[in-house]
């Protein structure tokens, strides 16, 4: 083994991109085979789909040395598409050339969206027939240049019609639409954040972690993200607050506490993180502590084993590690299970990961013996695609597009398309339909009326509720209704969905209040927990004091530190209503950090 690994080390250049392939390990039936490698595609950086397939994938070539705004780039947009289903592509053509500093990329509602820093960016192509309607649209500014591999990065749509994206520790950044002062702006590092494609909202969703470069939803639309040097995978909770690799969270005042990781696990074999990048010590653990891209299984190619399992790319490992996702309480737990493929090449440097139409999986390779602290060179002559299917590749054959409203509809019920990646281009074009006032009314109707309890699998009551939402088509009596389904995660997002504008009418705080007493699931008091955040410091008094009185919450990872941050404000601003909650407070940690911050005040 020790030879193997020296030979390895000693490998002057990568495989060739034919080659590549046949090297790597995965379980068995399964196949991998070259979409795209060099010179076809360089410095491969992200990727996204379109509602045909087909693969825009960010070529890179302005990392590791950022441009100054107004300086001309060699960034492009390409799109790659498989046309016999073979697993490697047949056409290709450059959507938009001469960008820099992109990062990201997302596809959907006229055009394609760009972390490009220190902007994001929109480049329209409404009439999609590949071309630019135009130059770049600046629609935010004031990302950090400064910030070198901590980048803003990975926007991905969210199951409720945002576009959410990820920021590093060392972006520093203060965010918002070009012009603005310096004191209006959002200051925003290490965390995720969330903008609105209609509306134009930007806000920041949660803070903490190091430097995630992975995103993804699982079924019930639990966001994750993946992470270096600390702990890899964090479950993305509206307001939370958590562990950082360095620093005070400066994001809002008195946190006491920062929420740890839900994985049981680290990928390496323990000790500090600078001595964690690769070698032998560390495989068996999984490789290393850096984590780059996130997918959640949920095609319908590989075996259902997979299914609703976390994948992602270990750079130091060269490889894809895999965690099984368990519910636990509020949350979730992370434990480790089998890596599921080795690269078995040091100039494996896996980007990032995600599940095609036909459910194969994507998986793009940076290709390069550096890594992300390396700043003086990238070997920028390279890099690769690879598809990794249960069997042989295939085609599916698709054009979303072009499908009624009445079709679109069909494709949220899980009974009749099992691989997500259809409901979730669905969804999102019956949100662009509904913003433009195209939607079919007998399917607005069918959105809001046909209950969940139809469902023998309620997540497509699910799906329902976020395309419904989304529509701008949930008023209170629905929110109402949606807020007393048998489905926890069905609950706990009807909670989530009515406090997006950061308000809710009597009748639903009411309920709220009921919610928090009396509902039996840890699921529903987190989101109740989050949305206290959005709400006027007195309207979260009643449904504050409902929530603390859970004692049994006391040893979840989320709730009692979720339940502070949510009442900090109602403590800081009224003495008497802090003694309240002292007073009946069911939660040690509660009454702790009550106390020291009523001691804080009293000084």
């Amino acid at each position: 083994m020790i030879l193997l690994l020296l030979a390895l080390l000693a490998q002057s250049a990568p495989f060739k991109p034919e080659e590549a392939p046949g090297k790597m390990t995965v379980p068995e039936g399964f196949k991998v085979t070259l979409f795209a490698g060099e010179p076809d595609v360089v410095q491969p950086m992200g990727f996204t789909f379109d509602d045909r397939g087909r693969l825009w994938v960010v070529e890179c070539l302005s990392y590791p040395r950022w441009l100054q705004p107004g300086q001309e780039g060699r960034d492009r947009i390409v799109i790659f598409e498989d046309t016999d289903g073979d697993g490697r592509f047949d056409t290709k053509k450059v959507f938009a050339d001469k960008l820099a500093n992109v990062s990201g990329i997302a596809w959907g509602h006229g055009g394609v969206w760009l972390t490009a820093v220190p902007y994001f960016e929109f480049i329209p192509d409404r009439n999609r027939d590949d071309v630019p309607d135009g130059p770049p649209e600046i629609l935010l500014d004031g990302w950090d240049l400064k910030a070198k591999h901590n980048v803003f990065n990975k926007p991905m749509w969210g199951p409720d019609g945002w576009l959410y994206a990820c920021n590093g520790i060392l972006s520093n950044s203060k965010v918002g639409k070009p012009g603005t002062p310096e004191d209006q702006r959002i200051p925003l590092n290490c965390g995720v954040w969330r903008y609105h494609p209609v509306t134009r909202r930007f806000e920041v969703v949660c803070n903490g972690t190091t430097n995630p470069w992975g995103l993804d939803w699982d079924e019930v639309g639990r966001g994750f993200i993946t992470n270096c040097v600390i702990k890899h995978v964090f479950q993305v909770i509206p307001g939370a607050h958590y562990d950082r690799m360095f620093g005070e969270d400066k994001s809002a005042p008195n946190l006491y506490g920062l929420i740890p990781s839900p994985a049981d696990h680290i990928h390496w074999a323990g000790g500090n993180w600078t001595e964690a990048r690769g070698g032998e010590k560390h495989s068996e653990a999984g490789g290393g502590h850096a984590h780059v891209g996130a997918m959640i299984y949920q095609g319908d190619n590989w075996p259902d084993a997979y299914r609703g399992h976390l994948f992602t790319l270990n750079l130091h490992g060269h490889r894809m590690s895999h965690d099984v996702i368990q519910p636990k309480g509020s949350g979730v737990v992370a434990t480790h299970a089998k890596d599921f493929l080795l690269g078995n090449d040091p100039w494996f440097r896996g980007l990032d990961c995600q599940t095609g139409p036909d459910g194969g999986v994507y998986v793009t390779d940076w290709t390069d013996t550096g890594e992300c602290h390396n700043y003086d060179k990238a070997d920028m002559s390279n890099g690769r695609i690879y598809k990794i299917t249960y069997g042989e590749p295939k085609r599916a054959k698709v054009d979303l597009g072009t499908l009624s409203d009445e079709q679109l509809l069909q494709q949220l019920e899980p009974a009749r398309q099992k691989n997500a990646w259809f409901s979730r281009h669905a969804q999102r074009l019956l949100h662009e339909r509904a913003a433009a006032g195209k939607m079919d009314c007998h399917v607005a109707l069918a959105l809001v009326t046909k209950p969940a309890q139809d469902e023998s699998d309620p997540v497509g009551g699910l799906r329902r509720l976020w395309t419904a939402h989304a529509s701008g088509l949930l008023e209170d009596k629905l929110r109402l209704k949606a807020c007393a389904e048998p489905f926890e995660h069905h609950r706990a997002w009807a909670v989530t969905l009515a406090l997006e504008d950061g308000k809710a009418s009597k009748e639903l705080l009411e309920k709220f209040v009921e919610m928090g007493k009396s509902d039996p699931s840890p699921v529903v008091r987190l989101a109740l927990a989050a949305g206290l955040q959005r709400l006027p410091v007195p309207d979260r008094v009643a449904v504050a004091e409902a929530l603390i009185v859970h004692e049994e919450d006391a040893a979840d990872i989320n709730l009692p530190l979720m339940y502070w941050y949510g009442i900090e404000p109602i403590v800081s601003s009224d003495r008497g209503l802090a003694l309240s909650l002292l007073s009946k407070a069911k939660i040690p940690l509660l009454r702790q950090y009550i106390t020291r911050r009523l001691s804080s005040l009293a000084k």
